[in-house]
């Protein structure tokens, strides 16, 4: 599934953060490693108080030596420094993640403020919107873990047939990885409704409320058709349906079941009628404490 790995990186401590699953992911695949260092133009000294790579000799013997440490002998890493200094960093790593081939991006999420922010606001949402690359996001804290695994995944679906593109990444994810997945639906309550549902919902509660009742019931026969699909595969899975804010709720099921690993779809781009917009993006990740694999949604023809 997963065959070349892109890992960009600015030679801080920080940005390391993602090579534990970018070696483990390499290992389970059988994948080859592309690490990435972009020149930027009118570079900082520093980048997350770690010295910023300016020359590309420099950054090539950086990325020699990273390559040597965080990989297995028997994992292909290949190393590219893009000597030409760009001032869109993000555009650049976007660019080389096609022209390159690549079909996963492993990056930390993001910093603490300055270059950092890049780091997950643009490239991510650059390459989710321009390439349908699949991106990993690891957060940030997890320099302060060791190693990288994924043994239950938590699968957001809203009830859309675009956002089900992620079920097969995270079927196949499971079946590599040895992984149980756990299907979650969410639907709002009144007091979490969003914009004119929002409005609607106060001057007509019980309608509203009746409606999503009937959404609930919805979801569940929903989530039993991906479930039974899942397990005749011998894929082992469970569902639910939960009440409430999509993003506390998947933080909250995240921490109560145990879950390592997000998997959700996304258009890149925010739009009130996509549940999952790009502008929830950046929301779980922030709040969420496990890494995030985003599946970019294709357009369906027809």
């Amino acid at each position: 599934m997963f065959k070349h790995l892109l890992v960009p990186l600015d030679g801080s401590s920080l940005a390391e953060t993602a090579l534990p699953a970018a070696a483990h992911l390499a290992q389970v695949f059988k994948a080859s490693v592309t690490l990435i260092h972009v020149i930027e133009k009118d570079a900082p000294k520093e980048v997350h108080k770690d010295r910023h790579l300016t020359e590309p000799e420099e950054a090539q013997a950086y990325l020699q030596e990273v390559a040597g440490r965080a990989f297995s002998a028997d994992t292909r890493v290949e190393r590219h420094v893009h000597v030409e200094e760009v001032k869109d960093v993000a555009r650049s790593i976007v660019q080389h993640a096609q022209e390159l081939d690549q079909d996963l991006v492993v990056m930390c999420t993001h910093g603490r403020g300055g270059v950092s922010d890049w780091l997950m606001g643009s490239i991510a949402q650059q390459v989710i919107a321009s390439g349908g690359t699949p991106v990993l996001l690891i957060p940030s804290h997890d320099e302060e873990r060791s190693g990288f695994s994924c043994r239950l995944a938590l699968v957001a679906l809203d009830g859309l047939p675009d956002h089900e593109q992620g079920l097969p990444v995270a079927a196949g994810l499971a079946r590599a990885c040895g992984a149980s997945l756990y299907l979650l639906m969410v639907i709002p309550t009144l007091s979490t409704l969003k914009a004119e549902e929002a409005a609607t919902g106060k001057m007509l509660p019980s309608a509203m409320a009746a409606t999503l009742d009937l959404a609930e019931e919805s979801g569940k026969d929903y989530l039993a058709r991906h479930l039974a699909s899942l397990q005749s595969e011998g894929i082992k899975a469970s569902a639910e349906v939960a009440r409430g804010d999509a993003i506390t709720v998947i933080v909250d099921t995240v921490q109560r079941i145990g879950a390592n690993l997000i998997i959700m779809a996304t258009h890149g781009k925010t739009g009130m009628d996509a549940f999952w917009s790009g502008s929830l993006t950046p929301r779980l990740s922030s709040h969420s404490q496990i890494p995030l694999l985003l599946v970019r949604v294709q357009d369906q023809e027809g």
